[in-house]
């Protein structure tokens, strides 16, 4: 069980082959996947507009959260060490997947704006140096709010490299903010937008096939956005709520098993978000 001193060994070296092989696949894709959204983005383009930084700081986002899954991999076959590195790479890992969070989120105002006043956002000024702002804006959030709540996942805290001990939950001001800042706030403004969007695209009298596909991107980009981000964060309520058995290292805890699935399930969103470049790319409506 986890005391109040920093372990620098494998003294809970946890094997978990299921874990190495899930995420493995999940890297190879991802690393193509982002790898390819990067050329199309920053190679492909001659010029570039918001749209494109809005793309390039979702492509950022999602290939550090791909670059860093190999330590997970190697942890889940072999244990890294719990030290501060451990840290390093928990924080690292949900940095990047709530700027991807925050980013879709910008993403959709942006395609709501141009669409439900197409004249106006042709002819808005700055709308580049906004999106800069609003993208550094959104790492300078996340790792202020990381750095204030550093020690919920220093090492005196983690059962293995890249999981808590169960005895040791979550500061309340901190999950609050998780839930609210990074998924709740982000999730409404999500489905608001693209609800909108649908619904003005739907109503219009000629209905194109590029409207169409417009429509099936928006609507496929809401429904990733919904299934990825809910279950880990529902994950994090339940898990603060359930009170672990005295001995949890030794006992079976579906809560910590629905929590490690939901957390695989966020991190696949990297890869779907290939239907947001897409849309991006083929600048519809912009």
């Amino acid at each position: 069980m986890c005391n109040d001193t920093i372990h620098t060994t494998n003294t809970s070296c946890k094997v978990d082959t299921l874990q190495g092989l899930a995420y493995t696949p999940l890297f190879v894709l991802g690393f193509l996947v982002n790898a390819a959204a990067l050329r199309a983005s920053i190679v492909v383009q001659d010029s570039w507009t918001d749209t494109h930084i809005y793309m390039v700081n979702l492509a950022i986002a999602d290939s550090a959260l791909i670059l860093f899954l190999p330590f997970r991999i190697y942890d889940a076959f072999f244990c890294l060490p719990k030290t501060f590195f451990c840290t390093f790479l928990i924080n690292t890992h949900f940095i990047n997947m709530y700027a991807s969070i925050l980013t879709t989120t910008a993403i959709s105002v942006q395609r709501y704006m141009a669409i439900r006043f197409p004249l106006q956002a042709r002819t808005w000024r700055k709308k580049k140096e906004i999106a800069v702002v609003v993208c550094l804006g959104c790492w300078t959030l996340l790792v202020t709010i990381c750095a204030i709540f550093r020690e919920e996942n220093y090492p005196n805290k983690l059962w293995t490299c890249y999981e808590r001990c169960k005895n040791h939950q979550l500061r309340l001001q901190f999950l609050v903010i998780m839930l609210f800042v990074g998924f709740l706030i982000p999730l409404l403004i999500v489905v608001f937008c693209s609800s909108r969007i649908i619904c003005i695209l739907s109503k219009e009298d000629a209905r194109s096939e590029e409207k169409k596909r417009t429509i099936g991107i928006v609507t496929a980009n809401m429904i990733v956005f919904i299934v990825c981000y809910t279950p880990i964060h529902v994950a994090f309520v339940v898990n603060y709520l359930n009170t672990p058995p005295p001995n949890w290292p030794n006992e079976h805890m579906p809560a910590h098993v629905c929590f490690l699935v939901s957390e695989w399930i966020g991190s696949t969103n990297c890869c779907f978000d290939c239907i947001s470049y897409y849309f991006l790319l083929k600048r519809l409506y912009f």
